[in-house]
């Protein structure tokens, strides 16, 4: 089974937590399952219509969000805005479908107020059980952290956030003296590595963090082949924190482990599932808006002379040039070396170009770029190639938001940098919000992004 010893996988992808694979399920089972109890409770049979959405919920849903273990009232807003957001989902596809008719709405009504009260209940509840069992005396872990410096201390508060949830940190292991470290108070040094082995075997130490920076491999590598003897789990944390991550996680190619930095979130089902989501909502979307696209059209080219779509050069997914798609709303079609950014009160652009461009409706052709496989519904918004070239030498990471497909909008425009980035400070803003979104995607960040971006469609005033 293992003749190729080189071969033979040393880094196996570390199984989900009890909480989080409950998680995973609940949600979307939640969902589904509150939705025929609510047909029972008002007699409605549960027929073919509502069987379908719920098989739409369980797909849009997988997996759930793990919000056990976190407090406070930001969960019940965050169960709210994700809820919200498949709502709005299943809103677009009744009224495409013409599907709600089969539905009673008080009863419709009822199921969307109550299930996400139902979903706190049981979040709050799992939150408090997982509490308990912590506390239980045979459920503790204690933990020391084997290197005092600035990833040591990062290691030591993350300890501390988690002491409700079994961990109980004893202090930190250094060979330099307390004088010479910046501890922070609660935390105390407890000896030198060489007192280390004692120390675990004395005190049930069941989880010991190394800390130690790469350039004391020889340290590393002793202190290892003397822990491997005791019985606590040896977990080695290498500062990998100076460089901006991206989807950071570690593989196992072929027995040697690699570990990825800046690495793309849609690969494998997460690829897939981003452009069925794309090819979905993007059909669905210019189904509904067929009409307001003809609308605009016809008043683009009655504002001023020159072609009713604008086809401008963008930076696409891995540098590659695309030609996205807009409603023209200027008198000029800017497109060559140097590319002007639309201004306020920009004499280029029309009055009617104005109305569109407050709206968004002007980027409406680019669910056209989305169908192509060109552009996302949702990603960092496409830059012109003059404007790439220009901000690349100057802001830091500015290229990492193109190992994704560009999107229609974006995390940084529903964070109120939409619009002109007329200083370098915006931009690099703007760029901080495009790889938080690399770093924390999901389909319910997707659908929430969407659902406050109708918000400013009619509400913000930034864009021009």
């Amino acid at each position: 089974m293992f003749e190729d010893r080189s071969a033979r996988k040393q880094f196996l992808n570390a199984p989900p937590s009890v909480p989080a694979a409950i998680a995973s399920v609940l949600e979307p089972v939640l969902a589904a399952t509150s939705l025929a109890v609510f047909h029972g409770l008002f007699g409605q049979p549960f027929g073919g219509p509502a069987m379908a959405m719920a098989i739409l919920l369980l797909v849009l849903m997988f997996p759930g969000v793990n919000r056990f273990g976190k407090t406070g009232i930001g969960v019940g807003i965050d169960i709210f805005l994700s809820w919200s957001g498949v709502l709005m989902v299943l809103v677009l596809v009744g009224y495409a479908t013409g599907g709600l008719a089969a539905f009673d709405p008080q009863m419709l009504l009822a199921w969307a107020l109550i299930t996400p009260l139902v979903h706190w209940a049981c979040v709050v509840g799992g939150t408090a059980w997982m509490r308990h069992r912590a506390a239980l005396p045979q459920h503790r872990r204690p933990a020391v952290v084997v290197g005092a410096h600035r990833m040591g201390q990062r290691v030591a508060q993350m300890l501390a956030t988690r002491k409700g949830y079994g961990h109980d940190l004893l202090g930190f292991f250094d060979d330099r003296s307390a004088e010479r470290l910046h501890l922070p108070g609660a935390v105390p040094l407890v000896g030198s590595l060489a007192e280390l082995p004692d120390f675990i075997e004395r005190h049930g130490v069941k989880d010991v963090f190394i800390t130690l920076p790469l350039t004391s491999q020889p340290r590393i590598l002793q202190l290892m082949e003397t822990l491997q003897n005791s019985t606590a789990s040896l977990h080695f944390v290498p500062d990998v924190f100076g460089v901006s991550i991206i989807q950071g996680r570690l593989d196992d190619m072929g027995g040697v482990p690699v570990v990825g930095l800046h690495v793309t979130p849609f690969t494998g089902i997460n690829g897939l599932l981003k452009r069925a989501s794309d090819v979905v909502l993007a059909t669905l979307i210019l189904i509904l808006v067929a009409p307001v696209m003809l609308a605009v059209a016809v008043g683009v080219k009655l504002s001023s002379p020159g072609p009713v779509i604008f086809r401008q050069r963008r930076t696409g997914l891995d540098g590659e040039v695309i030609e996205v798609y807009k409603f023209r709303s200027m008198t000029t079609q800017d497109n060559g070396a140097v590319v002007q950014q639309a201004t306020r009160n920009d004499p280029r652009v029309t009055r009617f170009g104005a109305f569109i461009r407050r709206t968004s409706l002007d980027e409406l052709p680019q669910f056209f770029n989305v169908l192509k496989g060109q552009m996302s519904i949702v990603g960092p918004r496409p830059h012109a190639v003059a404007h790439n070239e220009q901000y690349r030498k100057i802001v830091k990471a500015y290229m990492a938001r193109h190992k994704v497909k560009p999107g229609i909008t974006g995390w940084a425009q529903v964070n109120g940098l939409r619009g002109e980035t007329d200083t370098v400070e915006k931009m690099a803003r703007r760029v901080e919000y495009d790889l938080e979104y690399l770093r924390n995607w999901s389909l319910g960040l997707d659908l929430l992004i969407i659902a406050r971006t109708a918000k400013l469609m009619f509400f913000d005033r930034k864009a021009y």
